[in-house]
């Protein structure tokens, strides 16, 4: 099994609020989405990151107020899509696309996978399916993204088999089993993002791999224990399930310092998993 990570555009944001103590200046923070070949189950991503539909979907009002608080350049990066055509494969190849949450930076390319199964957390599905206008905006959410048919194409989480996870993934003690083998197990991170999931993969190595999505917006993040600033806890659904979850990574990272803690924004992610990425068990 191979894991990796692909950058679909980037997101401008003043770096203080992503990490406490930080600079009050913009930086690029990438989009990230994972690709992960299975031996039995073909091609999964994890997440499909930014695409043109998101300037398209942003183009009348209220939506373009998502364009103008966080800028989005994609033209100098390829789509999911494209990066799926560039390793090889078909976009119909893409048996199954695992969504972290339905922030339009990780869905604006569902609609191109029509053979994919859509995995993810009902409650979370639940929470943003009725949003529409700026109810839809403060929740990061452009309805525009999720496909017609995404109910009939779901699976969700919490009707996979409950999983206990390795020791080595403590404190997160509970998952679901995605695909019944072991290989892929989902995991709450909620706080950023209502029923956010992640995922941990089993290592070649024996150490887990974490995919965490949103639930820090860097390594560098969890290794210095620095929450992002007081401002962008205005941005999460939850401040409470947030810090929960952040103080989780963190322990995990305590136990376990050489585990790969992958997240969508974070380069260091990008740079570990491109285009050699990673191989897993």
């Amino acid at each position: 099994m191979k894991l990796t990570m692909h950058c679909t555009g980037t997101c401008k944001q003043l770096e203080i609020l992503s990490l406490n103590g930080g600079k009050w200046r913009s930086i690029a923070f990438p989009g990230l989405f994972a690709m992960l070949e299975h031996p039995s189950k073909g091609l999964i991503l994890f997440d499909t990151g930014y695409s043109p539909r998101f300037a398209e979907a942003t183009r009348r009002q209220p939506y373009a107020l998502y364009r103008w608080t966080t800028p989005v350049e994609t033209g100098l990066h390829l789509t999911a899509a494209e990066h799926v055509r560039a390793a090889g494969y078909a976009p119909e190849d893409v048996t199954a696309v695992v969504i972290s949450h339905f922030h339009a930076d990780h869905i604006c390319g569902l609609a191109d996978f029509p053979n994919a199964k859509f995995i993810c957390s009902k409650a979370g599905y639940d929470s943003v399916a009725s949003l529409k206008g700026l109810a839809a905006v403060k929740r990061a959410v452009l309805p525009d993204l999720i496909p017609p048919d995404f109910k009939d194409r779901a699976i969700w989480v919490e009707q996979c088999p409950a999983a206990a996870l390795p020791a080595a993934c403590r404190p997160f003690e509970r998952g679901w089993d995605l695909f019944g083998d072991g290989s892929v197990a989902a995991v709450d991170l909620s706080g950023h993002a209502a029923h956010q999931i992640g995922v941990f993969l089993r290592g070649a190595d024996g150490n887990p791999v974490l995919l965490g999505a949103d639930a820090s917006w860097s390594a560098q993040a969890v290794r210095e224990n620095r929450l992002p600033s007081p401002p962008a806890f205005i941005l999460f659904d939850s401040r409470q399930d947030y810090k929960r979850t952040f103080g989780n990574l963190v322990e995990l990272h305590r136990r376990q310092p050489e585990m790969r803690l992958l997240f969508t924004h974070c380069a260091e992610a990008w740079e570990l998993c491109g285009k050699e990425g990673i191989e897993l068990l």
